[in-house]
């Protein structure tokens, strides 16, 4: 029996990105490694000095994020008495995820973290993560929203980047009209 429907061909699904795809089997992977870590040294070194390493990577964690905060709002702060914007630089934004790493249990995530807190490691990683993101920018098709982060820098003569939308003016007058129309 027949509804009389069309039927539709099916519709081809889109392809998922290699992150999307194999993120949850990396999580997975990595609290397995961080699980069997600590128990091996655990195992060695005791239970004890376990939970005092994660105690005290939790505690050094959370004041390297206080530390990082509060240095990124001073800078914010000095800036907006300046009347500027802020200095680049991610160091702050690495700092607290170093420290954020810091804090999540396991002793490879606490090696992640002390490892983001040298400030040669903290450039290597924002150099690499901007070329990441220009390069992601610029694959952007056409009407996506790397497309409007390029047109949205429209730069002055003397370099400086000025932020704006355009309005237009015959938005809702008929081809042929006068605007502003003419009073009499």
């Amino acid at each position: 029996m027949t509804t009389g429907a069309p039927i539709s061909p099916p519709t081809a699904r889109p392809r998922r990105s290699r992150l999307r795809r194999y993120l949850p089997l990396g999580i997975a992977v990595w609290l397995v490694v961080e699980i069997w870590l600590l128990t091996q040294v655990a195992g060695t070194a005791g239970g004890l000095t376990v939970f005092l390493l994660l105690v005290a990577g939790f505690v050094a964690g959370s004041v390297v994020i206080k530390r990082a905060g509060r240095r990124a709002f001073q800078n914010l702060n000095e800036a907006l008495q300046r009347g500027g914007s802020p200095a680049r630089g991610g160091g702050n934004g690495l700092m607290m995820l170093g420290g954020l790493l810091l804090m999540i249990p396991g002793l490879i995530s606490d090696a992640a973290g002390l490892l983001l807190l040298l400030p040669p490691v903290q450039k290597a990683v924002s150099r690499f993560a901007e070329r990441a993101l220009d390069r992601s920018l610029r694959k952007a098709a056409p009407g996506t929203l790397g497309d409007a982060f390029q047109q949205a820098r429209i730069h002055r003569p003397d370099g400086k980047v000025v932020q704006g939308e355009v309005i237009r003016e015959d938005a809702g007058r008929e081809p042929g009209e006068q605007w502003p129309p003419l009073t009499r």
